[in-house]
């Protein structure tokens, strides 16, 4: 039997073929996410989904469900996401859209980040534990928590905002409309932002230099890379990113406790720079003076597929 996943992206959206009894990928593949209205989308991820089966001489027959991952808040019982701001999705019945296209086939629909965490407990890092806490960062911050071994879609079935917990009451507005959110501050969007401030104010700095002055070359990986090459402002605004991204963690270990807490997106490659002084700080920071289990996600950008194509078997 093969489970099929899409994670929806706001640029890119991911399709894989996911092997059901080891949770393996078959294959894979990805397209840009257009912004011309849902049913345009669906059309595309349907003709993706049936290229990957021919490609992989599967037939429609051998589908046991689809799963959708999408960010933003959902109604798993209805099929639809009331609201991914990132995706202009609003009110959108995604589980009836897909069934357009696959009328016989079971369709599921999750936050996004919270598939990702199911990954992880179907065959990442989470596998041998019952409450965990995965934090996605890239442009935005999704969350995904598992608790009693299952992923945990919210008290009223929406899913979990761990990105839109309030960090900093009246600070910078999020693309939420709110003001202060995590996500505000603890995402790569905020990294390249205060690497392209270092152009803007003429400093001195490896950030500066290595994107040759221009802003459009700074990127977070940038300027993680000058931090870890010891430029001074580099290592300021990560120890800020760090301060930020501590205070966050430890509100969540303040309400949970977790075994463990993963950090997933590309500043999870980001090693010791990013990990160490992070333990550090949460254990500083939190009530529960105790050594915190926090490590880079394992699934990678797998992570949202694999746990989408597992949305059938967690109930939801």
């Amino acid at each position: 039997m093969i489970r099929v996943g899409v994670d929806i992206g706001g640029t890119k959206i991911k399709v894989g073929l996911v092997k059901e009894e080891d949770g393996a990928l078959l294959t894979k593949g990805k397209i840009p996410f257009v912004h011309e209205g849902y049913e345009v989308v669906f059309q595309q991820i349907a003709a993706e989904i049936n290229r990957l089966l021919e490609e992989a001489h599967q037939s429609i027959e051998q589908v046991g469900s689809i799963g959708l991952a999408v960010p933003g808040s959902i109604d798993t019982r209805q099929g639809r996401v009331l609201h991914a701001h990132n995706l202009g999705f609003h009110d959108v019945p995604v589980v009836a859209a897909m069934k357009q296209y696959f009328p016989e086939i079971p369709v599921y629909v999750g936050n996004d980040a919270n598939a990702a965490a199911l990954g992880e407990l179907c065959c990442g890092v989470f596998q041998g534990y019952r409450t965990a806490v995965l934090l996605t960062i890239g442009t935005g911050v999704g969350g995904g928590i598992i608790c009693e071994g299952k992923m945990f879609n919210g008290g009223r079935d929406h899913g979990v905002e761990l990105g839109h917990m309030m960090l900093k009451y009246g600070g910078i507005q999020c693309s939420c409309g709110n003001y202060g959110c995590v996500e505000s501050y603890c995402t790569a969007t905020w990294l390249i932002e205060e690497g392209r401030k270092l152009i803007k104010e003429g400093k001195d700095s490896l950030v500066v230099k290595r994107a040759e002055g221009n802003p459009d070359k700074v990127d977070g990986k940038l300027v993680v890379d000058a931090a870890r090459d010891k430029d001074p402002l580099a290592m300021e605004i990560m120890e800020t990113f760090v301060d930020n991204l501590s205070a966050a963690i430890t509100s969540i270990n303040a309400l949970m406790d977790p075994e463990i807490i993963a950090i997933g997106g590309g500043i999870s490659g980001a090693g010791d720079i990013l990990f160490q002084p992070l333990r550090e700080k949460v254990k500083e920071k939190s009530f529960f003076k105790v050594e915190y289990n926090i490590v880079p996600a394992h699934l990678g950008n797998d992570a949202g597929i694999i746990g989408a194509a597992n949305l059938y078997h967690n109930g939801v």
